[in-house]
């Protein structure tokens, strides 16, 4: 009997929880995402699973909403893609346009403060999971740790770009995929076959079927990325040109994420447009942290601000939401006209090896954020101190926030000790945050 996969209409429930749920930027997402089609469906492998991740975070963009829209494509093919996608985005855009808004109108609303005051802190613990989870799947062999420490100790001590360290990694996993591959194969003989496996075992046309819609489909999203902005541009649409062509750019640079491309955002945003000042970026970076979908929606609120001064809130809406599409479309793009080549050389030795290697340099790198964010949650001030070539962020010891310690050991109980679950995790966490900051000011 020929197995089937989930009905297109269960897929598109789960990606509406994750994008529901999406907090925590890359490392939680990509928990919530492989505790999902992994851990509690097995519609994918593990080994799949990481195969999609390392190809995802080779590409500019944000990974975890391209491996949601890769893993919605191997199971449901371009409809699939496009729904895991856009269901991961809508969420997250919705409430920042809201947000955005609100912060344009109102200020700081401190019953929103303290309800993300608690998810922040909630956050952390999410991407201390999904440390534990990716490195028991991706450190089974001596040169993967090694690996994994070298990624986390030049991103830390010795601010090296993030392209450098996972383009470094994969080159040497290609040069050497045996010492990697060993981590990949291991985690596939854990647990059940997958589904996904199943149905390309007893169907083996699909991948040529995915491929060709996967294609054209890549090429769509080309056109519907750029013909939008030529249009535009030759019309001199004022602020709207300079939007879709300034974040169309930066599309197709921002290889690492959001926080590789921050600094290069805040000074062509505030010192070159004089769109917003450095005050409201962090704002907006503050906003993205703590709401569901990838960190550079932190974009969308820079956009908003720019058309809003240009124009007024109709045009910060129009501007938010065209910054939006030039952001994400071609990630589509980038995925629809990838996957199929990736999926292709799935049983490539060197490929394989590379792509190993990287999801070893990945560990290093969530450790990377883990620190960067849990001295930003738990302490209000991190000092810079370089000690020869290095420069490490430090914490002041004296600035520990007991409060948002208190909230994340309290989110920790909840989800290691009594397994409540996520959404219960995340709800009473904010709930705690929310009684805490109107309680304590």
């Amino acid at each position: 009997m020929t197995p089937e996969l989930p009905s297109f209409g269960t897929a598109l429930r789960v990606w509406l929880k994750i994008g529901l749920l999406s907090f925590g930027g890359p490392a939680g997402q990509i928990a919530m995402l492989h505790r999902e089609v992994v851990d509690e469906r097995r519609w994918v492998s593990d080994a799949r699973f990481l195969h999609a991740l390392n190809f995802c975070t080779l590409l500019p963009g944000p990974e975890a909403q391209q491996l949601a829209t890769y893993l919605g494509w191997l199971l449901h093919g371009v409809r699939g893609g496009v729904a895991a996608g856009a269901l991961f985005v809508l969420p997250g855009m919705a409430v920042m346009l809201a947000l955005s808004l609100l912060y344009a109108t109102l200020g700081e609303v401190p019953v929103v403060a303290g309800l993300f005051f608690g998810l922040r802190c909630a956050v952390l613990v999410l991407v201390v999971e999904a440390l534990l989870r990716v490195a028991r799947r991706a450190l089974r062999t001596r040169p993967a740790w090694a690996m994994a420490a070298a990624a986390f100790v030049t991103l830390y001590a010795f601010a090296i770009p993030f392209p450098v360290v996972v383009l470094g990694a994969a080159l040497i996993g290609y040069l050497a995929p045996g010492a990697f591959r060993a981590s990949a194969h291991a985690v596939a003989k854990d647990g059940p076959p997958a589904l996904l496996d199943a149905v390309l075992a007893a169907d083996p046309g699909r991948p040529a079927r995915l491929a060709a819609s996967g294609w054209r489909a890549g090429l769509v999203a080309v056109a519907l990325w750029l013909l939008p902005v030529a249009a535009l541009t030759l019309l001199g649409a004022g602020v709207f040109a300079d939007v879709a062509l300034f974040f169309s750019k930066l599309a197709v640079v921002t290889v690492g994420g959001a926080y590789a491309v921050l600094a290069y955002v805040a000074q062509e945003a505030v010192q070159g447009y004089g769109w917003l000042t450095p005050e409201q970026m962090l704002v907006g970076l503050g906003l993205a942290e703590t709401t569901p979908g990838p960190l550079v929606l932190v974009l969308q609120f820079v956009g908003f601000l720019a058309g809003a001064q240009a124009g007024g809130l109709g045009w910060g809406v129009l501007a938010s939401l065209l910054t939006v599409w030039v952001t994400f479309a071609p990630c589509f793009a980038f995925i629809f006209l990838g996957a199929p080549y990736v999926e292709r050389l799935h049983a490539n030795r060197a490929l394989t090896g590379a792509l190993a290697a990287v999801t070893a340099a990945v560990v290093g790198v969530i450790a990377n954020l883990a620190l960067w964010f849990g001295l930003r949650v738990l302490f209000t001030a991190v000092r810079r101190v370089e000690v020869g070539p290095m420069a490490l962020d430090l914490p002041l010891p004296a600035s520990l926030d007991p409060v948002a310690l208190g909230l994340a050991l309290l989110a920790a109980a909840l989800l290691f000790r009594t397994k409540i679950g996520l959404v219960p995790t995340l709800g009473v966490t904010a709930l705690a945050g929310l009684i805490a900051r109107l309680l304590l000011g």
